[in-house]
């Protein structure tokens, strides 16, 4: 009987800067919900900016760490990272022939900085060894332009390499990575050698020079999906998916090339549940107090917003709030609906502005103006400030969008710091009316009825 429990083992090295190699590929298994294990086969002191120095594992000692997983553990796929000698290698083959687990090789040559990682003797081990076992392999242009023998520029260039890997060094199916590519996608293709059959697999090109572990992360996914049990095309697509998420929410970590964010794949979902959760309590604590909010809800309704954290919110589809705002019904105030993720732009303005001068104002409510409310505000101790409308400048205005960031900022700026408070007295066509934003939507609430209770 199998594992109920995936499990995946890479093969590779350590980066100290924690970006690639094997804490990429484990941050990746653990991502897709797949069991990780290692057997190192060097450490790299490295960090963002390059490699300084090397250490070699002894090829016994790696043969001996995959024999000690697999034997006992179990190993459902695997993948190698960087394999710098030909001992290596060759213990490395050799024990996966003799468990035969499916491989996903990254033909490792190079760090992101340029720096080898592979002895130039091993080239040749490379081709003639670890290669002809791969189930699956993933060269990005330079690496490809290594192995077919010609310079991998184009996407035709691509086509030609894949299928000259395939049939002269016999991998099951050869994916050239376009990630060094140009153009507005970043285009894979995949070459399948039993039946000669091209595909591609296309994302939007992510502007970012934070790429450290690419490569790792993306091999390391499709070697989880293989244990997962997926076939080799759906593993492929995963991977494309989770590494496009990982370059997107890359983390700016460093002088040089910061670290792809595997984690992200996980992370998001995690936290929009717990933004949805949050949001849900706050808005008990409303109708619990209904009564006494109903008359603040102002003409154009209030609504209360939660973003995801710094990291991941980017737009107003990144924050939740109620669809259809929080009415004011029978003298009541009454949520619409459920919340949901992209339902106020209205709110999620103030709170995406807030964010980009304190990380931790993530949440806020918008409620009826009342000079009283004010008063009250800077008596209990509330940071408030406000800005003003009428003095709008025209270009602000002109843009959809723009004048609630617009505004934020003023109020910000006035105080040095996101106050709990910003108000303003509205001008032609719009209605005066307060803001009070907090850390999470609790937060805010529980402000806002301090504000309205004697």
């Amino acid at each position: 009987m199998g594992s109920a429990i995936p499990r995946a083992l890479t093969i590779a090295g350590l980066d100290s800067g924690g970006g690639a190699g094997i804490t990429a590929d484990l941050k990746t298994f653990h991502a897709l919900g797949v069991y990780g294990m290692v057997a190192l086969t060097a450490v790299t002191a490295q960090n963002t900016l390059g490699v300084r120095a090397v250490q070699e594992i002894d090829p016994s000692i790696v043969e001996a760490q995959i024999n000690a997983v697999a034997e006992d553990i179990g190993v459902d796929a695997a993948k190698t990272g960087m394999l710098s000698s030909s001992p290596i290698m060759e213990a490395v083959a050799r024990t996966v022939r003799k468990w035969g687990f499916p491989l996903v090789v990254d033909p490792v040559m190079y760090a992101k900085s340029g720096d080898p990682l592979i002895r130039p003797e091993a080239m040749e081990t490379l081709k003639r060894v670890v290669i002809p076992i791969a189930k699956v392999i993933t060269p990005n242009a330079p690496e490809a332009s290594h192995l077919a023998g010609f310079r991998v520029e184009t996407l035709d260039d691509a086509r030609r390499a894949a299928k000259v890997i395939a049939e002269e060094l016999h991998p099951e199916v050869v994916i050239v990575k376009g990630g060094h590519l140009t153009g507005s996608e970043s285009i894979d293709i995949v070459y399948f050698r039993d039946t000669g059959e091209y595909r591609e697999l296309r994302a939007p090109r992510i502007e970012t020079k934070n790429t450290h572990g690419t490569g790792c992360s993306f091999s390391a996914a499709i070697a989880a999906g293989l244990a997962k049990g997926l076939s080799t095309w759906d593993a492929i697509k995963l991977a494309k998916e989770l590494i496009t998420t990982a370059i997107r929410y890359s983390l700016p970590l460093g002088h040089g090339h910061g670290p792809v964010n595997p984690m992200a794949w996980l992370e998001q979902r995690a936290y929009r549940y717990d933004v949805i959760e949050e949001l849900n309590k706050a808005l008990k604590i409303i109708e619990d107090n209904a009564a006494l909010l109903g008359p603040y809800i102002p003409e154009v309704q209030s609504n209360i917003g939660y973003a995801l954290p710094g990291l991941y919110a980017r737009d107003v589809n990144d924050v939740a709030a109620v669809p259809g705002r929080i009415v004011r019904y029978m003298g009541m105030a009454k949520p619409s609906g459920p919340p949901t993720f992209g339902a106020s732009s209205h709110v999620a303005r103030y709170i995406l502005t807030a964010m980009k001068y304190d990380e931790s104002i993530r949440s806020a409510m918008n409620i009826k103006y009342d000079e009283k409310l004010i008063e009250k505000a800077k008596s209990v101790g509330f940071v408030v400030s406000s800005y003003d409308r009428t003095k709008e400048p025209e270009d602000v205005k002109s843009r959809e969008g723009a004048s609630i960031p617009w505004g934020t900022e003023q109020a910000i700026k006035a105080v040095g710091r996101v106050p709990d408070i910003i108000y303003h007295r509205g001008d032609w066509g719009k209605e005066p009316e307060i803001i009070v934003l907090g850390r999470d939507p609790i937060d805010v609430v529980n402000k806002v009825l301090r504000l309205l209770r004697d």
